[in-house]
């Protein structure tokens, strides 16, 4: 994943968010009943807030998760980041564009041009063949038939369903037409992909292979990503950030190695405790700085190998390991600090 280089501006800057359901919703903001609990708002005005004071960036390149459990308001978040439902406050940026300032024709324009989403549902035309489905996009915009069709081919190829073009939604399985969904939100090549829990609904296998085919088309194509999960192995195996989310309010923002390494409160320390931490937390989680006049002929690693993958080296040198960032030297690291970090790993 790509998203470590942060180049230029953000491309989606989200600033205090919120999202109240029912009545004078817009009166609750800035006042005491903002702070309460949402069973205490709900018993004194009826209101519901699904998202409180949420704000964030985005990068170009990077996956970007939002997680946490059901009804914690990850998904409400994400509609509101192209209106599909309105934000009772804030301002959300994509592109450059403001979107909360945006009129019903600019909104049109950004949903068909700027941003593609995936949902848990795949919404496959049943009466279209897969080709016309993964079209349907460029259809829309108008794209003369022939540009169209060599445009789909080409990303079915990509998501490895050339062979079934010609054939209907239905003769298809669960994961191979979540892959024509896929497909069909990278057709028109959108500025950001939003993925709302599109795998929940698999089996694990499968939910597992379409990982694999995220991964592997972020990393071709550079796209930006923003996905929703209430799985955490998911959120961490895809995400170069995760956002972890309870009761709409993010608890924790940070990369996979910080929301593992040094989770910010119970509530996520209870959803990180079975991950093994040697499969996540980096060399650079675990090195110190070498001694002035240290001799460092151990074993040079680089310093983004996760402590797993450096056990053999570890047990196999009488010396440190030497952390390296390319050429240069950025740490040390001995096999009582990766013993540590790999101490009381669950799962």
């Amino acid at each position: 994943m790509t998203g470590n280089g942060r180049v230029g501006e953000p491309l989606i800057a989200a600033s205090g968010i919120w999202k109240i359901f029912g009545p004078k919703a817009d009166r609750i903001i800035g006042t005491s009943d903002a702070e309460l609990s949402r069973a205490a708002l709900r018993e004194q005005t009826g209101c519901v807030a699904a998202v409180r004071d949420v704000s964030f960036e985005v990068w170009p390149g990077e996956v970007f998760v939002v997680m946490g459990l059901s009804g914690s308001g990850k998904s409400t978040l994400v509609r509101t980041l192209i209106r599909l439902i309105e934000p009772t406050a804030g301002t959300i940026r994509i592109a450059g564009q403001d979107v909360t300032a945006a009129g019903p024709a600019e909104l049109r324009e950004l949903r068909r041009h700027s941003v593609s989403m995936v949902f848990q549902h795949f919404g496959l035309l049943a009466h279209r063949r897969v080709i016309d489905n993964v079209a349907f996009g460029l259809e829309i915009r108008g794209m003369p038939k022939e540009q169209r069709l060599a445009r789909a081919r080409d990303l079915l190829a990509l998501v490895g369903l050339e062979d079934v073009e010609k054939q209907f939604p239905d003769q298809l399985s669960g994961g191979m037409q979540q892959r024509v969904g896929v497909a069909r939100a990278f057709a028109t090549s959108p500025a950001v992909m939003l993925y709302d829990e599109p795998f929940s609904a698999l089996d694990p296998l499968i939910r597992r292979d379409m990982q694999d085919e995220v991964c592997r088309l972020q990393e071709e194509t550079g796209q930006t990503m923003v996905f929703i999960t209430h799985d955490l192995p998911e959120a961490l195996r895809l995400g170069d950030r995760i956002a972890i989310m309870r009761d709409g309010a993010i608890v924790q923002l940070g990369t996979p190695e910080e929301v593992v390494g040094s989770p910010a409160d119970e509530y996520v320390e209870n959803f990180v405790r079975d991950v093994p931490r040697s499969h996540v937390l980096t060399l650079r989680w675990i090195m110190r700085e070498a001694e002035p006049d240290e001799i460092l002929d151990g074993p040079r690693l680089d310093v983004r190998c996760v402590v797993r993958d450096a056990v053999p080296a570890l047990a196999g040198s009488e010396r440190p390991v030497v952390a390296v960032d390319g050429d240069r030297v950025v740490g040390v690291v001995d096999r009582t600090a990766a013993l540590q970090a790999m101490a009381g790993e669950g799962g």
